[in-house]
């Protein structure tokens, strides 16, 4: 208990920060020490905010204290038009948050996979956490050649039949171009009994997103708990992220609480800067 206190003592410190315009403007020699060695990119996968209209997703990313999203289509449907889109795409600049990407987003068909990659093309995103039938994968590469969008294929744990683990995508794609990669999971990776550090080690040079998360068992009904509540060691999980020198997002997915995910995500979110802070 006394090292969560810790931890969350000095995420007070990095919440902060992001809320003083001298440090969140200065440049990096201007700006605290405890500033630059906690500067990861969080943000939120907007599953997270499914039962919540995009402007109040948009609030309840800023309110966490982060600037990023990757939205479902809950928030920006992948059959909208272009004015559509547009528009969606302005209401993120007005409310400071920048939308990296797409994702999950299932490609079953060519067809699908047509859309996804004109969808993000017209949205500005970097990249599509996507997940490709296997057939269709020699498609997709070429498509990220065409478009030079990144696809991150996303492990979804037990039951999953087409990637459960990252190393079952990691597999069919490690001869593939670079932009080709991975979205661990966490929760999921954790929910088969794999160790999630390791699988971020093992399978580094393809890893484009991370989904962070905490599970209540490294089972299969282990279920979303806040952050620093349950089985997966995020201290050392994040010590291992920096190590790597991992530079992608982290974007949290709390998937419990539909109806109020405000309170979880926020102490998610504080536990996880906290750590950074003491790294």
């Amino acid at each position: 208990m006394a090292d969560r206190r810790n931890f969350l003592k000095m995420a007070g410190i990095g919440m902060a920060a992001t809320a003083v315009p001298a440090w969140a403007n200065a440049s990096d020699s201007e700006a605290p020490a405890s500033a630059k060695k906690s500067d990861y990119k969080l943000g939120v996968a907007s599953y997270t905010l499914r039962k919540f209209s995009t402007e109040e997703a948009l609030d309840m990313t800023v309110r966490c204290g982060v600037n990023r999203i990757a939205f479902k289509d809950f928030h920006l449907p992948l059959d909208a038009d272009k004015e559509t889109i547009r528009k969606t795409v302005e209401l993120c600049k007005q409310k400071g948050v920048k939308l990296y990407g797409a994702g999950v987003v299932y490609m079953k068909t060519k067809e699908e996979v047509d859309n996804a990659f004109e969808y993000a093309k017209t949205a500005g995103m970097e990249m599509i956490i996507g997940v490709p039938n296997h057939e269709l994968l020699d498609y997709v590469e070429g498509k990220v050649k065409e478009y030079d969008i990144q696809l991150a294929i996303h492990n979804h744990g037990p039951g999953d039949k087409l990637y459960p683990s990252a190393e079952s995508a990691y597999k069919l794609i490690k001869n593939m171009d670079k932009r080709m990669g991975l979205c661990i999971d966490i929760g999921h990776t954790k929910r088969i009994n794999r160790n999630p550090e390791q699988d971020l080690i093992d399978f580094f040079d393809r890893v484009l997103d991370i989904h962070i998360k905490d599970v209540s068992a490294a089972a299969t009904d282990g279920t979303t708990v806040i952050i620093g509540r349950g089985v997966i060691d995020f201290q050392s999980f994040m010590k291992t992220v920096v190590k790597m020198g991992y530079s992608g997002t982290l974007a949290l997915e709390y998937e419990a609480e539909a109806d109020d995910p405000l309170p979880g995500m926020m102490e998610s979110f504080g536990y996880t800067k906290g750590v950074l802070a003491m790294l």
